[in-house]
Formats: structure tokens, C-alpha cells, sequence
């Protein structure tokens, strides 16, 4: 007699931060009978041969837990499942009472699974790299101490783009579309098409606006003056300095983020919940 092979879950999360513990020890019961826990690990401590064992992850926290974790899972195409426990949640899409109640829908395959493009990013200094990283949301260039404007000269598959003086520049992919380059004023972008964007931040000219390019673009962005303090960082998370005539090659990655959808909420129902995007005057009669 054969028996159900049940699904297989790596938890990410930090059971001593916060309400993290008491989530994660809600779901493991939960999930008894209905899944095997493979591993329950901090984003660090999770290596490729604990993962390589999963179906899918569990990741309990906000979008920087979730985002620091893909950067891993995106290795193996493990889909992600978010868990919000942190203050905005655009990639963390359930509650724990949400994942409960479409918990059997999920591993059977019956909720969507979207893939999000990645960037990958390399910094080259007299031509050694000396940084590379993949991005989920952006790479972003800032002026650093002491904090004077910088310039770059920019160019997209071997064509001269443009020369930014500003206090620095974001390549975001469509998930990061409603991060940081929305607060630079960056176009949203939908989070499941391909393409890159550039925003120059606070540029020194009325004429610099954001551009959509091409996914399979090849982006270079050379320092010709920067401060000591100057940085490339990915996601905010990992970062490197930038030096002057240091070049940033940014293209599509060869890594896929896959993160499981709920069905309770579109992403544009996200950006007006999270974002209040779209959101109609208050008349006075209301």
C-alpha cells in the first residue's frame, strides 16, 4: 500500500525576533500530517544542499526577510511563500490565517505561481571584477560622504545613453518598480513583465526622466565623478564602493524569483491597500 508523499518545507525566519517564534510554532503544528518541515533556518544558514531538498519555502517576515532569502531560493526555483510579519508586505502576501486556509490549495498546485525577473550585477575596477550580486528589486548607486553630486556616464547594449549628474541612479526590475524607484519618481511597473528601468535620483537637469528598457539590455554605468564614500548596493542589502572609472554592468539574471500568489488580492489591489495608489478625493459630503 502507497502512501501520500507529502510535500517538502524549508521555514526561513527568526524565531527569537519578535511575534516570529509564536508564528512559526503556530504554522509548524499546523502543517503536521500535511507537509514535511525539511529544515526551519535563519536567511544565512540555509545552504544549497538543505535547500535543494525543498518544494517550497516558507518565509516568515517582511519583504527584506523575503527578498534576502530569494536571493538563495532563486538558485534552485524554489517558490516562495511570504508570510507578513513585517510593516508593508508587497511580497509577503499572507497572513498566517490566510496560508492556513489555502494551505492545501497551494501545494496542490491550484494557486498561481508567478516569476519575477532578477538583475545580476557586477563591479569591474582596472578590469577585475571585484563585486558581483543578484538583485530582486534594484541596484542602486548613491553619492555617499561627502554627499557632493556625482557623475556618471551611462550607456545600454554599447550605445552611448546619457551622462547623469544627480546624487546617484537606480536599475530596477519590475518587483522593484514600487520600491525605491517609485519613491524617486520611477514608473510602476507590473510586476510580471520584463523589463529594467532607470531613474536617475534628484538629477541636475528638468529634461532626466526614467526610462524602460529592454530585459536582455546589458547596462554600464562608469564613474567619472564620484566621492569616498560612493556605493553600488543590491537591495539595499549587500553593497561595494564605487571608485572613480570603476564600471557597474548590470543585466538580466539567470535566476527566476518564484513567489506564490494569494488569491484574496491582485498586485494592483496591493498598491491601493499598501500604497493607497489610485485613491479618490475626499469630498466633503463623505
Amino acid at each position: 500500500m502507497s502512501t501520500k508523499k507529502l510535500p517538502r518545507l524549508v521555514i526561513f525566519g527568526d524565531p527569537k525576533k519578535g511575534d516570529f517564534g509564536k508564528a512559526i510554532e503556530e504554522f509548524n503544528s499546523f502543517a503536521k500530517g500535511k507537509a514535511d518541515i525539511v529544515a526551519s533556518c535563519g536567511i544565512d544558514e540555509c545552504t544549497i544542499d538543505i535547500l535543494r531538498d525543498g518544494d517550497f519555502a516558507v518565509v516568515f517576515g517582511g519583504d527584506g526577510t523575503i527578498i534576502s532569502a530569494a536571493r538563495q531560493l532563486s538558485q534552485m526555483s524554489i517558490p516562495v511563500i511570504g508570510v507578513n510579519l513585517g510593516k508593508l508586505g508587497f511580497l509577503a502576501e499572507f497572513s498566517v490565517s490566510e496560508l492556513k486556509q489555502y494551505f492545501d490549495d497551494i501545494i496542490a498546485g491550484k494557486t498561481r505561481t508567478e516569476k519575477r525577473m532578477m538583475l545580476s550585477c557586477e563591479v569591474f575596477s582596472e578590469s577585475k571584477s571585484k563585486f558581483s550580486s543578484s538583485a530582486i528589486n534594484e541596484i542602486c548607486i548613491t553619492s555617499g560622504e561627502p554627499f557632493g553630486m556625482i557623475e556618471l556616464k551611462m550607456s545600454v547594449d554599447g550605445q552611448p545613453l546619457a551622462g547623469c549628474a544627480s546624487d546617484g541612479l537606480i536599475i530596477s526590475t519590475p518587483t522593484g518598480s514600487t520600491a525605491y524607484n517609485l519613491s524617486a519618481g520611477g514608473p510602476i511597473l507590473s510586476s510580471n513583465m520584463e523589463g529594467m528601468v532607470i531613474t536617475p535620483i534628484c538629477p541636475h537637469s528638468l529634461s532626466f526622466r526614467p526610462i524602460v528598457i529592454k530585459a536582455e539590455s546589458l547596462v554600464e554605468v562608469v564613474g567619472l565623478r564620484v566621492n569616498k564614500g560612493t556605493t553600488v548596493s543590491v537591495d539595499g542589502q549587500v553593497s561595494t564602493g564605487l571608485s572613480l572609472g570603476d564600471i557597474v554592468r548590470v543585466k538580466r539574471d539567470k535566476g527566476e524569483f518564484l513567489i506564490v500568489n494569494n488569491p484574496l488580492r491582485t498586485q494592483w489591489d496591493t498598491l491601493a491597500t499598501k500604497l493607497s495608489w489610485a485613491e479618490k478625493p475626499k469630498y466633503k459630503n463623505e
